[in-house]
């Protein structure tokens, strides 16, 4: 379980923090604070994913023009054809469309924010089952498991508009809640 002051993983069964000392909870979250928990529905995610998207586009271009022209001149400079710069270009996008969101998407689920820049616009956050902070290795799981999301035509997505705790496909199986802070 991660600490919510100061981030570090402690055991499951502690009951402080091993660095700050904070009081931890339990692992398993007691039915009556289960009730009071606000699961994020579908179009609050949704927004929160357009947002996200915009914010990866943005991003991926600024990169993009500034590897790319670094590429251009460094090449360019070699004496390199421009159709052997531009592949080369063209590679790069396509290693940094692959890698991009996957970093900018497990990185800031696993972090002490629990939650994209667009998820923290709409107020939401990725938590485990009993409400902690996911880890790395989780959110990668949840990214991962997008793909099975998205090549059942959506539906993966959709079910979070319908399940109990508003949990998509890939929530369910990488063990997580989208939750309202």
């Amino acid at each position: 379980m991660y600490c919510p002051e100061c981030g570090v993983q402690n055991p499951d069964v502690a009951n402080y923090c091993s660095r700050c000392g904070c009081q931890l909870r339990s692992g398993a979250v007691a039915a009556s604070e289960e009730k009071a928990v606000n699961y994020a529905g579908f179009w609050r995610r949704f927004v929160a994913y357009v947002i996200d998207i915009i914010v990866l586009s943005c991003g991926r271009w600024i990169i993009g023009f500034i590897i790319g022209f670094m590429i251009g001149i460094f090449l360019g400079g070699l004496g390199v054809d421009i159709g052997a710069i531009k592949a080369t270009a063209e590679a790069f996008d396509s290693i940094l469309g692959l890698v991009l969101p996957w970093l900018y998407f497990t990185l800031f689920e696993s972090s002490s924010k629990q939650a994209t820049l667009g998820k923290m616009a709409m107020g939401i956050v990725v938590t485990d089952l009993s409400r902690n902070r996911i880890s790395f290795g989780r959110a990668n799981a949840r990214y991962w498991s997008k793909i099975i999301s998205t090549v059942t035509l959506l539906v993966g997505y959709i079910m979070a508009g319908f399940t109990q705790k508003k949990q998509a496909l890939h929530d369910i199986i990488a063990g997580t809640l989208v939750v309202q802070k």
